[in-house]
């Protein structure tokens, strides 16, 4: 028998993917102003107009409010009623942090001029062509505050065993050029493994000097009990984790080291070769994973080897993992954490493409990765406990055998 009915929630599922922002917008008001009127009756006792014993008020027209939202600005009307006040802040609640700190990077080049014609159409979608410059004064205001809270923070609370490390790139104005810069992140697993941001920063040179002056300032605010930094190879980084944290290793991504690898073999050996790699990160034990590292070398150096002497090279940095707990080595043998974190990032920035200034990189930034930091303290252990208690256990194996280890610790 033919369906003679549509599923309403499938129509609405069909109507926000093909329609026009207008009818989108035309949905979301109706619904929207449907509630807050079912609302305004379950307060007055009443329907609207009905003569009921049990009315305990009365409506008494509406109000207009503006509605800023993801698919326009909307002209609200809030009922209005005689006695007391209606407010729907279910629905009127402050956006997310990073959709505010979008707002007013957005708001902040289109004022100042150095927004493309992305940022214009943006502008306009968002309905915030309109907003004055002391708005997006305090709105800029109010976020800085927020973020600068998350950055500053001391870190003395927890102890934290690993960190990783990374940068992604945006562009942002500086005097009449566009130049890139180097957004600096590093998040930190805490002793009771709960993964937490513990630095954000925007630095333009990316040297020895500027990775110390990171490290110095996380360690300033309380970093410590670090075991392992992982990262990619960014030049004078090792050195700097190396003067800064007092017994940490360095783990250098292994799908970083993989990739370059791949680039010195023929277009016909890419599978082969990783395949060959990945046999090395398959071992059950930490002797294992460096006898298989030795094998893999010879048998490439047999016919890549370029390729032999880049692993080869990369061997102790890429093998850090590998005396730790091997309940942690899937987490710990790369940046893959960070490199998802990037990402979302990079959704978010791509939509404003030049920032202003280092400062709107840092809120809109901020912004993202404190929403991160907030959910991942609601969410799940990243690491169980009852394998940091065996990471304790061998950590202190090896500070009896190596006396400067045991000393950092």
């Amino acid at each position: 028998m033919a369906k003679t009915t549509m599923d309403p929630v499938e129509m609405v599922r069909k109507t926000l993917e093909e329609g026009s922002p207008d009818v989108v917008r035309s949905m979301v008001q109706a619904l929207a102003e449907a509630m807050m009127s079912a609302e305004a009756d379950a307060m007055c006792g009443a329907e609207y107009g009905e003569r009921s014993p049990s009315r305990t008020n009365h409506r008494n027209g509406y109000r207009e409010r503006r509605w800023d939202t993801r698919v326009g600005t909307i002209d609200l009307a809030i009922p209005k009623v005689r006695r007391g006040s209606y407010y729907p802040d279910w629905l009127l609640e402050p956006r997310r942090r990073s959709e505010k700190a979008l707002v007013a990077v957005i708001a902040e080049a289109y004022i100042k001029g150095v927004s493309t014609r992305k940022v214009e159409a943006v502008v306009q979608q968002m309905g915030i062509d309109g907003i004055s410059k002391s708005q997006v004064s305090e709105l800029c205001a109010a976020l800085h505050e927020q973020v600068e809270a998350l950055r500053s923070r001391p870190l003395e609370a927890a102890a934290y065993s690993y960190v990783y490390f990374d940068a992604t790139y945006v562009k942002r104005r500086e005097d009449v050029r566009n130049v890139n810069v180097a957004v600096v992140l590093a998040v930190g697993v805490t002793d009771q493994g709960y993964r937490q941001i513990l630095g954000i920063d925007v630095v333009t040179n990316e040297t020895g000097g500027s990775w110390t002056a990171f490290w110095r300032g996380l360690v300033a605010r309380g970093l410590s009990g670090v075991h392992l930094v992982i990262s990619d190879a960014h030049e004078g980084l090792k050195d700097a984790i190396a003067s800064t944290l007092s017994g940490a290793s360095w783990q250098r991504c292994r799908t970083h080291v993989l990739r370059n690898l791949l680039t010195r073999v023929p277009k016909s050996a890419p599978n082969l070769v990783a395949t060959l790699v990945r046999t090395i990160f398959q071992q059950p034990d930490a002797d294992q994973v460096l006898a298989q590292h030795a094998r893999v070398i010879e048998q490439l150096d047999e016919r890549f080897p370029d390729a032999a002497n880049l692993l080869a090279d990369a061997g102790a940095d890429i093998l850090a993992f590998a005396a730790l707990p091997s309940a942690h080595w899937k987490k710990i043998w790369s940046n893959s954490p960070l490199e998802r974190l990037n990402k979302k990032v990079k959704r978010r920035s791509n939509v404003v493409g030049i920032f202003p200034n280092r400062a709107a990189v840092l809120r809109l930034v901020g912004a993202v990765l404190a929403e991160q930091h907030d959910e991942w303290a609601l969410g799940r252990r990243y690491i169980t406990i009852g394998s940091l208690d065996e990471l304790i256990r061998v950590r202190e194996i090896q500070a009896d055998a190596d006396p400067q280890l045991k000393e950092a610790s």
